[in-house]
């Protein structure tokens, strides 16, 4: 059985990951695989619609295959982890810019590799189930897939709090977010493919469209806005240290479990890319970091301790934020010349 099934039925070409026992992560090969399909299906004219969905209930997908990057960036394989990335943000740039409308559906676990993959369709619907998250600073990484640039394009300092606490969103915070635009309930979405693969028409969804289940982050969004509207992450976790809320407790106890050279240079990037937010912009930025994450990150370490090992012990490089200097930060944003990212075919 494929990791990946993709077919034309009716007017729409489908995609389907397939890895259900993985939570459906996202491999080097089907990130290859999505790209092909979205390439030869561009000009056909039998291909109206691209639907994006994944079996299994528990996951659309939880995030990229990042036990390969491991193995292999531990084997000094570095260029198997450049060319990864380099290659999944061109796919999902390509969602993004698609000619054709691509929907996508977004159940249970949606993070990482599977927000790239989602959350750029120009129609992204979400379930009951659906739990979306960028965790990327829990194992050494920012958020990355283009995720940058829909957390900088959420409602006031919402997405640089979610980026750096890896908080999980349900549908209608996801919505808030940015990350989707439409809640259907999951009963009704074979229905709503069978409608779509018949027509090759997304205006199809308007008919099932309901109201989202109640979210919680509209309300936290003035204490969010008033812990991480400015400063540091020094300066964000003195506001938080001062203000004695259940708020401010969570987001300290996330906040001493990720990198802290991770967490600054996420802020960093919010940083740059809130006041115009822009994906192409947001998915270098995130290349400039992701292409030197192996060597000069806790990129590593934080797989090791999360995923290979399992000990949740992760040996950052820095003691706390304080330890992590401007020009650290700088260095990892730093241009890439000849290896900067690029969009062509």
């Amino acid at each position: 059985m494929s990791d990946i099934e993709i077919r034309i039925e009716g007017r729409a070409g489908r995609i389907t990951l397939n890895r259900p026992a993985a939570l459906n992560a996202l491999s080097y090969q089907m990130a290859l695989a999505i790209d092909a399909a979205l390439k030869e299906w561009r000009d056909d004219p039998d291909v109206e619609l691209v639907l994006i969905d994944a079996a299994g209930d528990r996951a659309f997908c939880a995030g990229g295959d990042i036990a390969e990057l491991y193995a292999e960036g531990r084997k000094g394989n570095f260029a198997f982890g450049q060319r990864f990335w380099r290659d999944e943000y061109r796919m999902n740039d390509r969602i993004a810019e698609y000619e054709k409308p691509v929907v996508s559906f977004i159940q249970g676990f949606c993070m990482g590799g599977g927000v790239g993959v989602a959350c750029h369709a120009s129609h992204r619907i979400v379930g009951e189930t659906a739990q979306v998250a960028m965790p990327e600073c829990g194992i050494g990484l920012v958020p990355d897939v283009g995720g940058s640039y829909l957390l900088a394009s959420a409602p006031g300092h919402l997405g640089a709090w979610l980026g750096l606490t890896g908080n999980r969103m349900g549908p209608a915070d996801a919505i808030l977010a940015t990350f989707a635009d439409s809640y259907v309930p999951e009963a009704d979405w074979p229905a709503l493919k069978s409608a779509l693969v018949e027509t090759g028409d997304p205006a199809q969804i308007a008919r099932f469209l309901r109201p989202a289940p109640e979210g919680r982050l509209a309300a936290l969004l003035p204490q969010i806005d008033a812990a991480f509207a400015s400063g540091s992450l020094v300066d964000i976790i003195a506001r938080l240290k001062a203000s004695d809320t259940p708020f401010a407790g969570e987001t300290l106890k996330a906040l001493s479990r990720v990198s802290p050279l991770a967490a600054a240079a996420t802020l960093e990037i919010q940083r740059r890319l809130k006041p115009a937010p822009d994906l192409r912009r947001a998915l270098d930025l995130e290349y400039r970091v992701t292409f030197r994450a192996q060597q000069d990150t806790d990129f590593l370490e934080g797989i090791r301790a999360a995923i290979i090992d399992k000990d949740r012990q992760p040996k950052w490089r820095h003691a706390g934020p304080d330890a992590v200097s401007g020009a650290e930060v700088e260095a990892l944003l730093s241009p890439l010349g000849q290896d900067a990212l690029t969009f062509e075919d």
